[in-house]
C-alpha cells in the first residue's frame, strides 16, 4: 500500500532538518516512536534469551562432556556440535557472553526510548554500527554452521532472525531521520516497503539451510 504524499514529504522535510543538525552539530535530542522502542525490546530480548540458554549449555558441557542440550535433536539440529566448534569461541571465551552484554544493551536502549529518552546523532550512529556489526557476525556464524561445522544450532538461529531485524529497523529509523545521509528517492522506497529486504534476507538464510542439508531432509519424507 502507498503511503500518502504528505507523509512522505512530512518525512523528507524531517530527513533536510535532522541533516542540516548533524552539521552544525545542533538541534534537540532524537527519539523514537513506541513501535520502534517494542522492536528493540523484543528483537534485544530474544537475543538475550538465546544468549542465556546457550551460555548455560556451554558451561554445563564443559563440566559435563556428556551433557547433551535439549537443542541437540538430530544430527543437522545439533547444538551440541556447534558449541563444542572452535567458532563458538572465537574471540578466547564463549560467543554468546557477547550476546549478554550486547543485547542486553539494545533492550536497555529500547526501555530507555519507550520512556521517552532521546539520543545525539553520534549515539544512534553508534547503535547503528553496532548492530550492522552483530548482523554480520552472526552471517559468518552461519556460513560457519553451515558450511564447515555441518550442524546448526536453533538457538543461534533466533539470535540471527533478531539481530537482523534489529539491524534493519535501526538503519530505516536513521535513514528516516536523516542521521544517515542518503539519496531521497531509495530512501523513499524503503520506508515504503520497509519490510521488502529483511523479508529477503530471512527467505535466502532459509534456502541456504534447505540446499545445504537437502539430503538429511529428503531421508525424512
Amino acid at each position: 500500500m502507498m503511503r500518502p504524499a504528505v507523509d512522505l514529504e512530512e518525512t523528507e522535510n524531517a530527513r533536510q532538518d535532522a541533516a542540516e543538525r548533524a552539521r552544525t552539530g545542533e538541534g534537540p535530542l532524537l527519539g523514537a516512536g513506541r513501535a520502534f522502542a517494542w522492536m528493540l525490546i523484543v528483537t534485544g530480548a530474544l537475543g538475550l534469551l538465546a544468549s542465556f540458554v546457550i551460555t548455560v549449555d556451554k558451561f554445563r558441557l564443559l563440566q559435563e562432556p556428556g551433557f547433551r542440550p535439549s537443542c541437540s535433536i538430530n544430527p543437522v539440529i545439533s547444538c551440541t556440535n556447534v558449541m563444542s566448534s572452535p567458532q563458538a569461541s572465537v574471540f578466547g571465551f564463549p560467543n554468546p557472553l557477547l550476546g549478554l552484554a550486547g543485547y542486553g544493551a539494545v533492550t536497555l536502549i529500547g526501555f530507555g526510548l519507550l520512556a521517552g529518552a532521546g539520543y545525539r546523532r553520534w549515539f544512534w550512529i553508534g547503535l547503528n554500527m553496532g548492530t550492522l556489526a552483530g548482523a554480520g557476525f552472526c552471517m559468518w556464524l552461519m556460513s560457519q554452521a553451515l558450511y564447515s561445522i555441518g550442524a546448526l544450532c536453533l538457538w543461534c538461529c533466533l539470535a540471527w532472525f533478531a539481530t537482523i531485524a534489529m539491524f534493519w529497523c535501526t538503519t530505516l529509523h536513521n535513514l528516516k531521520h536523516g542521521i544517515v545521509p542518503a539519496p531521497r528517492r531509495p530512501v523513499i522506497g524503503l520506508l515504503e516497503f520497509p519490510w521488502a529486504v529483511p523479508v529477503t534476507w530471512y527467505l535466502v538464510i532459509a534456502m541456504l539451510i534447505a540446499t545445504r542439508f537437502w539430503t538429511y531432509w529428503r531421508s525424512l519424507i
